[in-house]
């Protein structure tokens, strides 16, 4: 996961930045949106960028200003965002949108939830449904989760054709070659998008081309960096990377809602909150699991702080 240093700065009509993965323990420098060097050492990544630029680039003047754009558009704003642009894929004015950023914190119940206040459908566990046949229920979406084969792609493309189709943490139909293939054809702004499958089709249920009519939406854990570039030059994205102050920013606002922990009084939600706050360095992760995880240690103890200290310290 990234943090929040990242500086960028148009230079000969490239995007140029830095950014810290916590995960490997490197910084990763990035034209355009593609990563061309990686290293424990930010001044060399630094260097190695401005030789590719041809010029000097002032990062810390491109921080500040990289800064001043996180504060101005807060986490809970981004998330607005994210139902704004979920209604224009609904309504078809936009074929597609990518949702990134870390997760646990909101990014699928936010799709699900703009979808449904839409009038929309799901169907993903629709019953009696039969292979290779195709939904057709109006105004429908259909979640994908996990992993997917180019052939899935395929598949589950032609069988929702008409409807949204939104792939939750499918990340390999992003990677794989092929399947990225049939997005181009399926995300295009064209008034036909023809899809085709060329290689051998075993499947007599599934046609070798057809016209996509539907719309889709990508949910993924990875920095937008790491989305090929065909399909983020034919989506709209939003980008919901946190740091930890954001993270337990956006759970203080989910926790007022009256559907989070209804079971649960609003003092419980809000002690809770507080300590997470208090040891926020010390936890290995935060997310909405882990205001659940304390809310109900809170709920079930009288005397709770060392236990839930505990449990996401240790």
């Amino acid at each position: 996961m990234y943090n929040n240093s990242i500086v960028m700065k148009k230079v000969m009509k490239m995007n140029v930045s830095v950014k810290f993965d916590s995960v490997s323990g490197k910084f990763v420098g990035s034209i355009d949106g593609k990563v061309v060097v990686r290293s424990v050492g930010k001044t060399y990544v630094e260097r190695r960028l401005e030789e590719m630029a041809g010029e000097k680039i002032n990062f810390e003047e491109s921080a500040e200003k990289a800064a001043a754009k996180t504060e101005k558009f807060g986490i809970n704003a981004r998330f607005g965002f994210v139902e704004k642009l979920v209604s224009m894929v609904a309504t078809g004015v936009q074929p597609s949108a990518v949702v990134t950023g870390s997760g646990g914190l909101g990014k699928t119940y936010t799709v699900t939830k703009t979808l449904e206040a839409a009038g929309y459908t799901d169907v993903s566990d629709l019953a009696a449904f039969e292979v290779g046949t195709k939904i057709r229920k109006s105004k429908s979406f259909t979640m994908v989760k996990g992993y997917s084969t180019a052939k899935g792609l395929y598949r589950t493309l032609f069988e929702n054709n008409g409807s949204v189709i939104v792939f939750d943490d499918c990340d390999a139909v992003l990677k794989d070659p092929v399947a990225l293939n049939l997005l181009k054809g399926a995300l295009d702004s064209y008034g036909k998008r023809i899809i085709s499958w060329n290689a051998d089709m075993k499947d007599e249920d599934l046609p070798r081309s057809f016209n996509f009519e539907g719309r889709v939406i990508f949910i993924s854990n990875l920095g937008q960096d790491k989305i090929d570039q065909a399909i983020r030059s034919r989506s709209m994205m939003i980008d919901l990377s946190m740091t930890t102050d954001q993270k337990i920013d956006r759970m203080a606002y989910i926790a007022e809602l009256p559907e989070f922990l209804p079971e649960y009084d609003a003092k419980v939600k809000k002690d809770a909150l507080g300590l997470i706050r208090e040891i926020k360095d010390d936890v290995a992760e935060i997310s909405l699991r882990t205001l659940i995880s304390v809310s109900k240690i809170r709920a079930a103890n009288t005397d709770w702080k060392d236990l839930a200290t505990y449990m996401l310290t240790a």
